[in-house]
């Protein structure tokens, strides 16, 4: 190799361990993946900070069969909202890809026996209504 080519791989190489110190690596667990490419609706779910107003309707129509009026829960069916510290642990793009997926009765952190189907069970919510519902959500945390 030719002083040319070394210099020129140096540089590189230094580059690269610049980038990767200054968030340019791959994304960390901590950042919650913020430095990746993400899909076009969950950019779009980000952007939207969530019309609590709007949530609490929608939280009506698909949350309150097991979640209850005050979200406080339906004992053995969903969990209370306004204490949990999954929810109060969980930014709203955690909680937004959770409802997204839901919870089946097979996941370990499953405690009540009972399916949480995705979305609530509803397929036509749009991340901006569940964006809404969470927003909503937050507005009960105790």
């Amino acid at each position: 190799m030719n002083n040319k080519k070394i210099i020129m791989f140096a540089w590189v190489a230094l580059l690269t361990v610049l980038l990767m110190g200054c968030g340019g690596g791959s994304p960390s667990a901590s950042t919650g993946g913020d430095t990746a490419v993400k899909p076009r609706d969950q950019v779009a779910a980000e952007a939207h900070t969530g019309d609590a107003a709007k949530g609490e309707t929608m939280y009506q129509q698909a949350c309150l069969a097991c979640h209850g009026a005050d979200a406080k829960g339906v004992p053995n069916l969903g969990k209370d909202l306004t204490a949990s510290e999954f929810v109060k642990g969980n930014s709203d793009t955690e909680l937004l890809a959770f409802v997204k997926t839901g919870r089946p009765v097979s996941d370990p952190n499953n405690t009540t026996g009972i399916d949480m189907p995705p979305k609530g069970g509803n397929p036509a919510l749009t991340d901006e209504q569940i964006t809404d519902i969470i927003a909503f959500i937050r507005t009960l945390e105790e």
